[in-house]
């Protein structure tokens, strides 16, 4: 959560410490000299002359003491939550012998060598979850859970034999820091107390942040906060720019679109078209990532230069997918590290240059980190989604339903506690689109919440279905059967891509004069895909929307976008739903369902036979979709220019 922020802004150099990580695991030397001689070590083969140092917990002992004894290597020292023999103890925490036998296992009598040999799996949880007393830190402690589960008890007891520095020792290694020092400490903290952190800032001198709801590791649980203090502290920003009076300047609006496929984009496009046509003096600048990019960059928009330093999130799914299968409420949940990066971008943007109005479609990134930091916000936020509520899978069993009615909750919470962060929240839809759903045991109905908090534009397509489909401008005879296979711009479906190209053959037989183009988008290379006697494969084709179309059926994922796009276009197409994908599974097929549109497919049960007789059934389907409307694009430009 911290090395990504960091490295935009100094050199950083991190180690595993002994006993950790891909350092070795001696059976002893596990002593604050031995840690504070290998924190010297790096630095010398690193080159590294001076550093600031940031510890946490324990490391608190071996930055005090390089502090102390190796001033001239040593700029500044941050602290969080540093466990030292000084201050009061949490004041909730039990203490046992910790070398002894004990006739229990409750509580904190797990903290005890002979419990960590016979359930180290058992003193791990019990342990991150009181270091990680926030709710909702699901996520947190199974990271760290994780970590902890990749080294060994027998190593863990190696380190917990050392005494460590006493409260003499500690004192007088305080008295000897002539750095300037910062400590950060969670006012909740149930492993060392908050005394201990309060109590090393006033015998160094130092500066003490209190963070009032924080446990032992703030910087996991309020990274935002953690970053801006550490960074103020360590590195200095230079003055913020001055804000030009209003009446000499242009207005400037930041508008972020979700990178996880292409729709977003095209839809964005054509809000930014509505908000300039309403008000012709505003600027947009854009903070997106490849494949959007691609076509802002067609469009002649304009790209904020920090883009680059995002962290790629679609690489990100493509990397969780496997097969024609992706876990996305898992997925997202493990993308934790890269929304924080990519809101630290953020918060370096607006920092550094103001704008009028910050515009997110599903940047989520934005909108969960506002709502933990809502002081950070300072120009009027409009956020737009095309579902609400993340679901379990039948599949996930007890504990994905857990997790998704965790995660929805701390949504509900956040948006009960400021709900002055979103200035206003579009839903593109309807609300007979929304799932009739729970969002989880004991938490409201999510039609009727989002009814409650969305205003709605309708679905935005970000083009006139009456001006497409032109066939002989885009090179398709009036005698051919057109079929366009699609997985859109995520690089998550070349399993889905073979699938229907081993069906082709089959498909040719059934259906005369049949010409499948094959589209692979601008994450999958086309040459790793098989080639067919008469079929066609390309890359990344701009206009795509202008081919669905005008094409006589299409085979495509379950992606809503472009589900939508067909639907609007009312030609027939087959979809493949990405397994253990909630939106895929749930919220697509619920709203197509509404609409009359598709065929759902089963990538499990449906091989080249059947994909080849379903198309040859659905090709001369007279369609009968409920209508698309047109003017969401004019609906959400209406909404969102209000704000300005």
């Amino acid at each position: 959560m911290q090395i990504p922020y960091f490295a935009r802004h100094c050199r950083v150099v991190t180690f595993d410490g002994r006993g950790n990580g891909r350092s070795s695991r001696p059976p002893d030397g596990y002593d604050e000299d031995e840690f504070a001689a290998d924190a010297l070590a790096v630095m010398d083969a690193t080159a590294t002359e001076h550093a600031a140092l940031v510890s946490f917990s324990l490391g608190a002992q071996w930055a005090l003491l390089l502090a102390a004894e190796h001033p001239d290597r040593v700029d500044r020292a941050a602290f969080v939550g540093p466990a030292l023999a000084i201050g009061e103890r949490a004041p909730d925490r039990v203490f046992h012998p910790w070398d002894e036998e004990l006739d229990t296992d409750e509580g904190w009598a797990k903290y005890n060598r002979h419990y960590w040999l016979r359930d180290y799996r058992g003193f791990l949880e019990f342990f991150f979850a009181q270091m990680l007393s926030e709710p909702h830190s699901t996520k947190a402690i199974e990271d760290c859970v994780g970590w902890g589960a990749e080294t060994t008890a027998q190593t863990l007891v190696a380190t917990g034999s050392v005494r460590g520095l006493s409260k003499r020792a500690t004192l007088e290694l305080c008295g000897r820091v002539r750095c300037p020092v910062l400590v950060i400490q969670g006012a909740d903290d149930r492993i060392t107390g908050a005394g201990r952190g309060i109590a090393l800032a006033e015998a160094t001198g130092g500066d003490l942040v209190l963070l009032e709801g924080s446990g032992h590791a703030p910087h996991a649980r309020d990274p935002v906060k953690v970053n801006l203090l550490l960074r103020d502290f360590l590195a200095p920003p230079p003055p913020p720019a001055r804000w030009p009076r209003a009446r000499v300047r242009r207005r400037r609006a930041l508008y972020l679109s979700s990178p996880v496929g292409l729709g977003h984009a095209r839809r964005d496009v054509a809000i930014a078209d509505e908000l300039r046509r309403l008000h012709p003096d505003l600027e947009i600048d854009w903070l997106a990532q490849h494949p959007v990019t691609a076509v802002l960059e067609a469009r002649g928009e304009r790209i904020h230069p920090a883009s680059a330093q995002l962290a790629s999130e679609s690489a990100h799914f493509a990397r969780e997918s496997a097969g024609h299968a992706l876990h996305a409420f898992h997925a997202f949940r493990r993308m934790d590290e890269i929304l924080l990066a990519n809101f630290m971008v953020f918060a370096d943007v607006v920092r550094d240059q103001p704008y009028d109005l910050w515009v997110g479609d599903e940047a989520w990134e934005l909108d969960y980190h506002l709502h933990e930091n809502p002081e950070r916000k300072c120009a009027p936020f409009a956020w737009l989604t095309d579902f609400v509520g993340a679901l379990p899978m039948p599949e996930g069993g007890a504990h994905e339903a857990y997790l998704t009615a965790d995660e929805n909750a701390e949504m509900i919470e956040q948006i009960a506690r400021y709900p002055h962060v979103r200035d206003r929240a579009i839903f593109v839809g309807d609300p007979d689109d929304i799932v009739p759903d729970a969002f989880g045991p004991g938490l409201p109905s999510i039609r009727e919440w989002t009814r409650r908090h969305y205003d709605f534009a309708g679905y935005v397509t970000g083009f006139d279905p009456g001006r497409l489909g032109d066939r002989d401008a885009l090179g398709y005879g009036a005698d051919e059967r057109v079929c366009i296979v699609t997985v859109g711009g995520s690089g998550v479906g070349a399993s889905l891509l073979r699938r229907v190209i081993d069906a082709f053959p089959q498909a040719r037989d059934r259906v005369p004069g049949l010409r499948m183009i094959v589209v692979a988008g601008p994450r999958l290379d086309p040459s790793s895909l098989p080639a067919r006697d008469g079929l066609e494969i390309h890359a990344y084709v701009p206009d795509l929307h202008h081919h669905l179309a005008a094409c006589d059926i299409a085979i495509v994922q379950g992606g809503l976008t472009t589900t939508m796009e067909l639907t609007a276009n009312r030609r027939p197409f087959l979809y493949f739903p990405l397994r253990h994908h909630f939106e895929q599974n749930r919220h697509v097929p619920y709203r197509l369902e509404r609409y009359g549109a598709g065929r759902r497919m089963d990538f499990e049960t449906d091989g080249p036979t059947e994909i080849a007789a379903a198309l040859a059934a659905e090709i001369d389907r007279d369609v009968d979709y409920r209508p698309v409307e047109t003017a969401g694009a004019a609906r959400a430009g209406a909404l969102i220019a209000e704000l300005l």
